[in-house]
Parts: C-alpha cells; sequence; structure tokens
C-alpha cells in the first residue's frame, strides 16, 4: 500500500486545524520585505533546534488531500538535507518570501471560502488560511532553491486558543518561524505559542507530535 492509501486509513483519526488565528491580536507587518529595522542593522536572532518530537502522530487529513492533489509539493528526495545554512542571504530570502506571501493572501477561513471546514491549499484567487499561507511560503522557498526537507509546517496553539499553522524552517543555526501573523521572522521559541505537532524531517508525509514535549520555553516578543 502507498503512502496515499495509508494516509486515507487514518484520515478519520487525524488531527485538523479547525480555525486559525487571523490577525488583529499581533504586531502589524513591519515592512512588505518581512525584515523588520532591527534585522537590518543587528545580527540574526539566536534560536536553536526544536525538538524532534515523541512519537508518529496521523496526518492531517487536509495535508492528505493538498497532497493527492499537488503530489510534486509533498516528495522530498530520501538524500535532500533536512537543515539549511544560515546566511545573511537565506536570510534576506526568508523575510522577502513571509512578507511577499502575507501580503499578497487575504486571509479568509475555508468554510466562507471553500464552503468546507478544512482545504489546504496554494491559493490561486488571493485568498487563505494559515495552512494556506505556510505552504505557498514552502512552494516559493523550495522555487528557490532551499530543501523541502527544512521547510515543515507545524501546527501550534496561539495565546488566544487559537489553532494555528505556520512554516518552520530547520537551519544550521536553530529553527525560525514563517507566520502569517507577522512579517517578522522569529526563533520558535520566542512565538508565544504551545506546539502540538508538525512534519517528520525523515519523512514529509509523517509528522510528530510536540505537545508532551517542554516547547513552548519562551514569551512572544509580539
Amino acid at each position: 500500500m502507498g503512502w496515499v492509501g495509508r494516509c486515507i486509513a487514518i484520515v478519520g483519526a487525524a488531527l485538523t486545524v479547525s480555525a486559525c488565528q487571523t490577525p488583529g491580536s499581533v504586531n502589524p507587518a513591519a515592512n512588505v520585505l518581512g525584515v523588520t529595522t532591527e534585522q537590518h542593522i543587528g545580527a540574526i536572532p539566536a534560536s536553536t533546534p526544536m525538538p524532534p518530537g515523541i512519537e508518529h502522530g496521523p496526518t492531517p487529513p487536509g495535508f492528505v488531500s493538498f497532497c493527492m492533489r499537488f503530489s510534486s509539493q509533498c516528495e522530498a528526495p530520501d538524500k535532500e538535507p533536512q537543515t539549511v545554512s544560515l546566511t545573511f542571504v537565506t536570510w534576506s530570502l526568508l523575510g522577502s518570501v513571509n512578507g511577499r506571501i502575507n501580503a499578497a493572501i487575504w486571509p479568509e477561513d475555508d468554510e466562507r471560502h471553500y464552503g468546507r471546514g478544512e482545504f489546504w491549499t496554494i491559493p490561486t484567487d488571493g485568498y487563505g488560511d494559515c495552512e494556506d499561507y505556510a505552504l505557498t511560503k514552502r512552494k516559493a522557498l523550495v522555487e528557490a532553491g532551499l530543501p523541502e526537507r527544512a521547510l515543515r509546517i507545524g501546527i501550534v496553539v496561539t495565546p488566544r486558543d487559537a489553532r494555528h499553522a505556520v512554516l518552520t524552517v530547520a537551519t544550521d543555526k536553530g529553527d525560525y518561524v514563517l507566520d502569517s501573523l507577522s512579517d517578522d521572522i522569529v526563533p520558535w521559541t520566542q512565538t508565544g505559542y504551545r506546539w502540538l505537532e508538525r512534519q517528520d524531517a525523515t519523512n514529509v508525509m509523517q509528522w510528530v507530535a510536540l505537545d508532551a514535549v517542554p516547547t513552548q520555553l519562551a514569551t512572544a516578543a509580539h
């Protein structure tokens, strides 16, 4: 049985992102490039690697459906690097893509947009929810040459108790977060989020649970 069959078999039990945090409760975008003044004049903020997770959890059904429709977005080469070298060029790329996609997509939940509760996609009409922002950023960064295995979607709970999806970037200097709620690129420990799960680096179709490990190590800078 291929990965599609295995994933379909667990869809009923999979965790979904029933709602996304919407803009308005965080700092407004710093600028259209997603790079703050502090980031321009200062060093890249220090980070640490995210924990690997304690077990494989069910793949979110929205991601399974996405991969069935966009299979090329879910086929990372086996020997592809699991981290990216973080240089100022890479940092600038992350900020540019984060800000550009945040500006290009207007937030709209799936129920209103598609008439269904969960539909992960790469929008073509300028509207999308948090998973759509993350998937679109991941696609843009892969096209720019970054390894897909280093670009992993994570599911979190925000300080307002809303489920939310972000894109994490695993680098040789720690993990960072690209978020639809802010144009700032921040270390994963500085989001203020409670981390639930994210994609496994070894298999893009597998997800690891994070909610039982002490991942909420810092308060949001927002």
